[in-house]
């Protein structure tokens, strides 16, 4: 028999709205929204008090296997991620060996039907000589073709010209991008170099990968995107002139660019790299407050239309040597939610468009099939949560293999209580169930 369980009389946030309801789960999927007591046997859960939220859709992560795993994995990584309410992510190429091959990709599809607490897909890289590989691509079954257009691991910078106007002349799919220039960033780097030896202090970060270089490489990708008919989705947009690149005038669903920014470059700006120094380095850098605010205010105007973390750990001995040495990225998918969490209760966000940047618009813009919304008959990837628990973030409650966090000895107001996905409770008060339950995502496309 089909296994039931009913949330009683919890406030579902969906859709713009937040209304006290029961809700049923039976197998994998939301059979039932509204006032209802089965007469079937069915499990119970008291929502009193709580809310209701789809499962998070995080469109960028870096979980590091094949090759890097000493520092990260799909288990370890996802398992942070339903701990902070995340039931589905993406997956980006920059693995060992770089995932540009469809073999490599199925590959880790397969690492991930096996460890991965959630649901999952992933990236084919691009490079600059495998359009043969992009052109197989199956837009139902991948996320997209990720493209960085500045330097990465192994053979993914496309630098060759013609190699990237075919790419978004012929890919089949959605592109995704990383945009800075490489040119520029090198030069930036020489002339600190010169200036501070090896001692480059970690806030000029800010400068050595510039807004310039953003605004340069972004600009780059919009223009072939018009100009070939392109399906663009660009990655952690970090600065105040790239805005104008983006329209708010168009529904999500209509749009062929669209845009993403991150928690981090929401939360932490300029100021920060005086506590945190390299522990938040990333790519593209943290910048001045200015730009802090530009992308909130656009992010709440709709130029930008989905919140994710890049979540990208790496151990803390790679991050606390000097600038020159310390590697790029941090980890946060397990408190994307609490970060966003914190800006409600601020008073500049609230609840229901945390759900819309973080549920509704990935679904929308990647075309997932069935999951982003609370609705009859979708999966039942869900979220409890107390929007008022205290949590004070500690070594001892981190669950990245990397074993740290920029945000230890804040705390945060808000508490993930328990998190379902396809009807399996797989976190409940720092006890899970799985690995193996996550399935892989498909895609209206």
């Amino acid at each position: 028999m089909t296994k039931a369980v009913l949330i009683h009389q919890v406030r579902i946030v969906n859709e713009g709205k937040i209304e006290e309801k029961d809700l049923l789960i039976e197998g994998d999927r939301i059979t039932h929204i509204g006032s209802y007591r089965p007469a079937f046997n069915y499990e119970e859960i008291d929502g009193k008090g709580h809310f209701l939220i789809p499962g998070i859709i995080d469109d960028q992560v870096h979980f590091r296997q094949p090759g890097l795993t000493y520092k990260a994995d799909i288990g370890s990584e996802s398992r942070a991620g339903v701990a902070g309410g995340v039931t589905s992510f993406m997956e980006m190429p920059n693995t060992i060996p770089a995932a540009t091959t469809l073999d490599l990709v199925e590959q880790k599809f397969d690492l991930a039907a096996n460890e991965s607490f959630c649901n999952y897909s992933f990236y084919l890289g691009a490079s600059d000589h495998n359009l043969d590989e992009i052109k197989k691509v199956d837009p139902a079954i991948y996320a997209g073709v990720k493209i960085f257009m500045g330097s990465s691991t192994g053979d993914l910078f496309v630098q060759d010209e013609r190699a990237l106007e075919r790419i978004f002349q012929e890919s089949p799919t959605l592109i995704a991008t990383h945009c800075e220039d490489e040119m520029m960033y090198r030069q930036k780097l020489e002339e600190y170099k010169i200036k501070y030896g090896d001692g480059i202090p970690a806030h000029c970060h800010e400068y050595i990968r510039s807004t310039e270089g953003c605004l340069t490489s972004s600009t780059k990708a919009v223009g072939l995107a018009r100009r070939f008919g392109s399906r663009l989705h660009i990655l952690h947009i970090s600065t105040e002139e790239e805005l104008v690149l983006f329209s708010n005038l168009i529904p999500l669903d209509q749009k062929k660019i669209t845009s993403e920014v991150c928690v981090h470059h929401l939360y932490f700006d300029q100021e920060d790299y005086k506590e945190l120094h390299n522990k938040i380095k990333c790519n593209p850098s943290i910048k001045a407050s200015r730009h802090r605010k530009a992308l909130w205010k656009a992010l709440m105007d709709n130029r930008l239309d989905i919140v994710a973390t890049d979540h990208a750990p790496h151990t803390l001995e790679e991050k606390t040597g000097g600038y020159l040495q310390s590697a790029s990225g941090l980890p946060l998918i397990q408190h994307s939610l609490q970060i966003m969490l914190d800006f409600y209760h601020q008073g500049v966000i609230s609840l229901e468009n945390i759900v819309e940047k973080m549920c509704h618009s990935p679904a929308i813009c990647f075309q997932v099939k069935d999951r982003g919304f609370i609705r009859e008959g979708y999966y039942a990837d869900l979220c409890l949560l107390d929007a008022d628990d205290l949590q004070l973030v500690l070594k001892e409650n981190l669950y990245y293999k990397c074993g740290w966090s920029p945000l230890e000895n804040r705390q945060f107001r808000g508490k993930v209580k328990a998190t379902w996905v396809n009807g399996e409770l797989i976190y409940q008060e720092g006890k899970f169930k799985g690995p193996g339950f996550g399935r892989r995502l498909i895609f209206d496309r």
